[in-house]
């Protein structure tokens, strides 16, 4: 699969299964489970996201990409 993702979904399914990608970002599987649900990655996981993505091969995943999908997931809540 090659592209940028368009969602954080998008980009987690990049990963061969959600316990690949919780192993690669330092956290538990339901963690990463409800990450890909909600569509949001916390903070804090983001330096360990970035550096995966880059050993996958993943292009175009830096600190501003992940901002800017937690922006948009924000702004999404405040219209529910």
């Amino acid at each position: 699969m090659s592209g940028l993702p368009m969602s954080i979904s998008g980009l987690i399914d990049r990963w061969h299964s959600i316990g690949a990608f919780a192993a690669d970002v330092g956290c538990g599987y339901e963690a990463a489970r409800q990450m890909r649900r909600r569509g949001r990655i916390a903070p804090q996981h983001w330096p360990h996201v970035v550096a995966a993505s880059r050993r996958l091969g993943i292009a175009g995943i830096s600190y501003e990409w992940l901002a800017g999908h937690r922006a948009v997931a924000a702004m999404q809540g405040e219209a529910a």
